[in-house]
């Protein structure tokens, strides 16, 4: 615990007493925060691992659930926001793989592309660290759902997943940029780029070696003079770090945030104003009350290295973990996160209100 404590106050973060006190909804920058589903109408016993997108149509999100994470009959979930009201989750991909049996799914992720269908890529398999990721398209908002396909291999990584937890970015040229990373030779963050909708790849890094830093889960961020940074989850109870200066093509050393982490993903945005925005559990494990993943926090940088915690969305006994986070059209940032293994919350933020 001694060495927890150095390391957090070495880094300059901010203790759990020091946090913004936890929002309440229609007060300050946090709008609205509701359950996707509510309780007494739950369709699985478990879910976890969200998604949103905006689409031309309104907002989709998506999760995996079902009896438990790793069981053969979690799939994954879609969900649309039609007249300020989520829709009954419908299952849409399932691990029926034509193998020697089903295969639990994982990590979806959504994404909008600037032309084309919305994108959900998943992945299928016993655990991680076998996993493959696949595809599927919509050409209507995320209503119906089609040319579902495997994404292949490539000798770098084993097998192709897309963005493992968070969104890509897409960039001047059209290319997609997959955040994404593997477990099977220890935690190492990778890109995946296509610039046909998926139908073929280039792999990027690995990025790390998995040993000073374990490190999976990146989300990527954009700046005004070309820089892209990434933040990931780590085994090391920080945020990890790394830059590119050439569009993504080489990486700086992994190297430790100013944002502790305990294990569990987090999801970052750049704002349409130049701000970074991240969503995390700012906490670390196996410490008093809060710690693990029963606090969820949002902090906002100008330069990516120095982060202010500007709203506590959880703080309770339980899990609040695995964020994903877009800003839409109008300004207003969307958030979805894993609520309880039970359900999934969607808060509805104003980042013109955080405190200066």
């Amino acid at each position: 615990m001694k060495i927890i404590c150095t390391l957090l106050c070495a880094a300059g973060l901010v203790t759990a007493a020091e946090l913004p006190p936890l929002a309440k909804p229609g007060q300050g920058a946090l709008l609205s925060a509701n359950l996707i589903y509510s309780l007494g109408n739950r369709p699985t016993p478990q879910c976890h691992a969200s998604t949103i997108a905006e689409t031309p149509t309104g907002l989709v999100a998506a999760w995996f659930a079902g009896t438990r994470e790793k069981h053969s009959d979690v799939g994954v979930r879609i969900s649309r926001l039609v007249n300020d009201k989520w829709t009954t989750p419908v299952e849409v991909a399932d691990g029926s793989e034509g193998e020697d049996r089903e295969y639990p799914c994982w990590n979806p992720v959504l994404f909008q592309p600037k032309k084309g269908p919305l994108m959900l890529f998943y992945k299928v398999g016993p655990t991680p660290s076998r996993w493959w990721g696949m595809l599927l398209t919509s050409k209507d908002g995320g209503k119906t759902w089609g040319n579902r396909r495997k994404l292949g291999k490539d000798d770098k990584v084993g097998h192709l997943i897309g963005p493992v937890k968070n969104k890509p970015i897409q960039l001047a040229d059209g290319t997609i940029l997959c955040p994404s990373s593997t477990e099977h030779k220890g935690w190492r963050v990778h890109f995946e780029a296509t610039r046909d909708f998926g139908k073929t790849w280039k792999v990027i890094g690995p990025i790390n070696d998995g040993k000073e830093f374990g490190a999976i889960q990146p989300s990527i961020l954009t700046y005004a003079d070309g820089r892209m940074q990434v933040m990931c989850r780590s085994q090391q109870k920080v945020v990890t770090q790394s830059e590119s200066k050439d569009g993504g093509k080489t990486w700086s050393k992994m190297a430790a945030s100013k944002l502790p982490n305990p294990n569990a993903g987090t999801d970052a945005v750049t704002l349409k104003d130049g701000r970074q925005l991240i969503v995390y559990n700012h906490t670390v494990r196996r410490l008093e009350f809060p710690s693990g993943r029963n606090m969820l926090n949002v902090a906002i940088s100008t330069d990516g290295k120095n982060w202010k915690p500007v709203l506590t969305l959880e703080r309770a006994p339980g899990e609040y973990s695995y964020p994903a986070v877009i800003q839409t059209r109008d300004g207003k940032v969307h958030i979805t996160y894993t609520w309880q293994r039970i359900s999934v919350k969607h808060a509805v933020l104003d980042p013109a209100k955080f405190e200066p």
